[in-house]
């Protein structure tokens, strides 16, 4: 019998989707994206690869029309769509509702192609709930083709952009570089920051301090005014370390001490003004897609990648022992609004839980202020506000749970009253050698505390206390003497501005319009994967390949890079996706015509230089195929050094400079003397890792060191050792010698075409030839060496639905953990001593529903090719 066929983007959301639906539904996953642009030359058919424009899967020769080919990985997905297809009387695509997603429906609906009569529809929900697929089961429509146009658009922008520049960037700076409409524009941001960080002046500034007795208590006041000056502090100053404040008054070291001791003896400390004011602060409002991101990685050192992985996890279904559950709604929104249901959830728990008071006389409603921000969304929330987070604790990791219980805390907070606060200022003053001196306190006491019961919302700067404290002052009045019992001189200095956390950098770039809430984890996690952007603490740091990319297009192409234009291009594809825009004219004024950036691109190239940062008396940052390097004039022996991974470039001064070149130019020690020669042996480094070397130039030797080997695992014993390889074992029946010999990833044979890998160095010391003629016919398959069983890191237990043991294991690409079928990367910022059972099981079955990685540059057939589809004949009609 015909069923409807649902299809939505996960299988995690399809199997806990037909938990709500009966036997007369299919529901299906498409696994993401089923179409996509060519990434390789292998992914363009035969027919087209002369054409000019083939390698960028856009033929800018006939109104940018796209090539959508199906790639090897997602074939088997497509087949499976086609065959749950054939038979269906309904296709309902239930993709996720933001531009994305209608962009994947729209894929689908192409692929399939159903068959006249039956009937196809779009429906889309904010949560994974029973009532939610009811409702948007009864309110159906159509593919929004603006949304898609939209989204293609986007995404063809994004191929031109990158295509066009990254080439150059591989030309002028280094080989695997990209550049990207939005990410070059976030890497331009972190730069921009360090460079002021790296301009910073520090200017030295003092205060003076006091302790006197009230009848409440100890009163501290900080000196403010010197006669009518005000006392300058660390925001009086300018960058270069000079006053900005002319009627500040700079109070130095060599003045506040001497200062302070007179200030102890003066007499009276008389109170010259209290002021109370009453105040309120207001709850936060809901969660969005970037507050969400910010907050989480302010709160829970999450990174904005991690929590979208964990907010997914949320919003498809959690079993919570009566079956995959969503506990969230939609986590891809700008939207504030809150449904009328959850509301009135919201209103029902918070006088359940805390009493009348707490509760608003009529709710709380809110909009947002982001533009474009689509309304008929909704805030980020939890699905049953009644499901309070220690009630399902046990059925979620850790980090699930602190997540859930961020949102459940926040959208709760969000509908109480406010907090009521009463500030109190007070000033003190004293007169000494004929001058007045104004001390002054602060505090604040919480009359009732509101939403504050909940949650405390967090800060961007990193010393500020994430609870709101109160700060109670003991009672004092207007002209009441203190007795004085400390004065303390205290001594500061201004402070570069802050670097940029994930939280701020997604706060900045929302602010400025550049991006959007659903891009921003991809974004940060694109710059860092590309080594654009380290991470010191929870600082984002640029590199110096950052400060060249940078550099070169400000210089060349500034205004690709520049934050007002960047936002102007998101303005026009929402006019796009608001259908008032059009996507050719649009995309012609970005690429074609003689101020078009292919004309551009090809005009400028020939004249750019290879980007330099200077340092100053000569000496510059330059890049090259192993990193970065400073340079003395024009370089040669003793006027390179290399530039440590792991320095801010606002760290790398001349002094600094001039001291890797020192220290490079200064003898090497010796790691041994070779016994068998008498001759000393050094560790060096190279393009392709470290080595041993031995004798001069004429008679020099070298071996690469093998991995897992430094100066401090080897023994003399063990130099020799490797200075004995190349061995020859023997010969094969060929009469081929046989090799056994050290390379980058350990031991390995060769005899004439044959190749095998050995693995461990040392145990391939006893190797004889039997042995290795034995390897060579029998090699292992690839990625596998005939080495000693890794240990592994930790072994976690077994779980029902994976195939053996979850163990920690330690990989060449960083750790991972494993069932033995399937492997898992760990994300970085995750401690793999502390991942739990059920965080493994989350990342493998996460692995597994991802489908097999996708191989790059390999074409799987002979035939491959001509079996994809060439380019899309039925993509919305363009306005012309």
């Amino acid at each position: 019998m015909p069923k409807t066929l649902v299809i939505v983007e996960s299988p995690a959301k399809a199997k806990t989707i037909s938990r709500f639906l009966g036997k007369d539904y299919d529901v299906q996953a498409s696994f993401g994206h089923i179409r996509d642009l060519p990434e390789s030359s292998d992914d363009i058919p035969e027919a087209l690869k002369k054409a000019k424009w083939a390698k960028l899967g856009v033929n800018v020769e006939n109104d940018f029309e796209p090539l959508y080919i199906v790639p090897s990985d997602k074939k088997r997905h497509v087949d499976n769509l086609k065959k749950a297809a054939k038979d269906a009387s309904h296709v309902m695509l239930a993709t996720d509702e933001d531009r994305e997603g209608e962009s994947i429906s729209w894929h689908i609906l192409e692929i399939l192609k159903p068959k006249k009569g039956v009937k196809v529809d779009r429906i889309v929900f904010h949560e994974i709930t029973p009532e939610a697929i009811r409702a948007a089961i009864r309110s159906p429509r159509q593919v929004d083709q603006a949304l898609v146009r939209a989204q293609e658009t986007r995404r063809i922008l994004d191929r031109l952009y990158g295509y066009t520049l990254s080439p150059l960037l591989w030309r002028k700076v280094g080989p695997k570089l990209s550049a990207g409409r939005v990410q070059s524009v976030a890497v331009r941001l972190v730069v921009m920051r360090e460079r002021e960080r790296r301009d910073f002046v520090r200017a030295q500034y003092s205060g003076v301090t006091a302790r006197l007795a009230a009848k409440g208590g100890n009163l501290d006041v900080k000196l403010h005014h010197v006669g009518d000056q005000p006392v300058a502090d660390g925001g009086s100053f300018n960058p270069a370390g000079e006053l900005a404040e002319a009627k500040a008054y700079w109070l130095k070291s060599d003045e506040a001490g001497p200062l302070a001791d007179r200030l102890k003896e003066a007499k009276p400390w008389r109170v010259t003004r209290v002021e109370k004011k009453p105040g309120r602060e207001n709850p936060p409002v809901p969660f969005m897609t970037s507050t969400l991101q910010q907050e989480a990685n302010r709160k829970l050192g999450f990174t904005a990648r991690r929590t979208m992985q964990i907010a997914q996890n949320l919003y498809e279904g959690i079993d919570i022992g009566s079956g995959a559950t969503g506990l969230i709604t939609y986590m891809r929104t700008d939207s504030l609004s809150l449904a009328e249901r959850a509301v009135k959830e919201a209103r029902q728990v918070i006088e359940s839980k805390y009493g009348k008071e707490y509760l608003p006389a009529k709710p709380r409603e809110y909009k947002s202020k982001a533009k474009n921000a689509q309304e008929a969304h909704e805030a980020i929330r939890p699905t049953d506000l009644s499901r309070e987070p220690n009630s399902i604790r046990k059925y979620l990791t850790d980090e699930q749970y602190k997540l859930y219980d961020l949102i459940w805390k926040r959208t709760l907070a969000c509908q109480m009253n406010p907090a009521e606060v009463e500030r109190t200022n007070l000033d003190v003053s004293v007169d000494e050698g004929g001058r007045g001196f104004t001390f002054g306190a602060s505090g604040k006491t919480i009359l009732f505390p509101g939403f504050l019961r909940v949650y405390v919302e967090g800060s961007d700067d990193p010393e500020a206390e994430l609870g709101d404290r109160e700060t109670v002052l003991p009672e004092v009045s207007v002209g009441q003497d203190l007795p004085c019992s400390a004065v303390t001189a205290t001594e500061h200095e201004t402070r570069p501005p802050a670097r940029y956390t994930e939280a701020s950098l997604v706060r900045r770039l929302e602010d400025d319009g550049v991006g959007r809430p659903s891009t921003y984890a991809s974004i940060i996690g694109t710059i860092q994967d590309r080594g654009y952007i380290f991470k010191k603490g929870n600082e984002l740091v640029p590199s110096f390949t950052a400060f060249a990319v940078i550099g070169l297009l400000e210089d060349h192409f500034g205004e690709l890079v520049d934050l007002g234009f960047t936002a102007r291009m998101e303005d026009e594809l929402d006019q796009i996706a608001d259908g008032k825009g059009d996507m050719v004219s649009h995309l012609k004024a970005f690429y074609s015509g003689e101020k078009g950036l292919a004309q551009e691109v090809e005009t400028r190239t020939p004249d750019i230089p290879f980007p330099i940062i200077p340092l100053g008396e000569n000496i510059v940052v330059r890049i090259g195929r192993n990193g970065p390097f400073v340079q003395r004039g024009e370089g040669g022996q003793g006027n390179t050094a290399s530039v440590p991974e792991d320095l801010p470039p606002a760290e790398l001064d001349l002094e600094k400079a001039q001291e890797l070149l020192a220290k490079k130019g200064a003898a090497a020690a010796p790691l041994a003397t070779d016994s068998a020669t008498g001759q000393e042996v050094f560790l060096k480094s190279g393009r392709f890792g470290a080595y041993l070397e031995q004798g001069s130039e004429e008679t020099v030797r070298r071996v690469t060191l093998p991995p897992g080997e430094s100066s401090s695992t080897l023994s003399e014993q063990d130099v020799a050792n490797l200075f004995s390889f190349p061995r020859t074992l023997g010969k094969n029946d060929k009469g081929d010698d046989v090799v056994l010999a050290i390379g980058r990833y350990g031991a390995y044979l060769s005899a004439g075409e044959q190749k095998a890998n050995v693995g461990d160095w040392r145990p391939s010391l006893q190797m004889e030839l039997p042995a290795a003629l034995e390897l060579l016919a029998n090699p292992p398959r690839r990625g596998q060496a005939a080495r000693q069983p890794v240990e592994p890191m930790a072994e976690l237990g077994t779980h029902p639905d994976l195939a053996g043991p979850v163990k920690v294991m330690s990989g060449r690409f960083g750790p991972y953990v494993t069932d033995g079928a399937t492997n898992a990367t760990i994300p970085r910022g995750t401690e793999p001593s502390s991942l739990t059972l059920a965080q493994a099981v989350e990342l493998i079955k996460a692995r597994i529903a991802a489908g097999p990685p996708v191989k790059k540059g390999r074409r799987t057939s002979a035939k491959a090719p001509a079996k994809r589809t060439t380019k899309s004949k039925s993509a919305p009609k363009r306005k012309k």
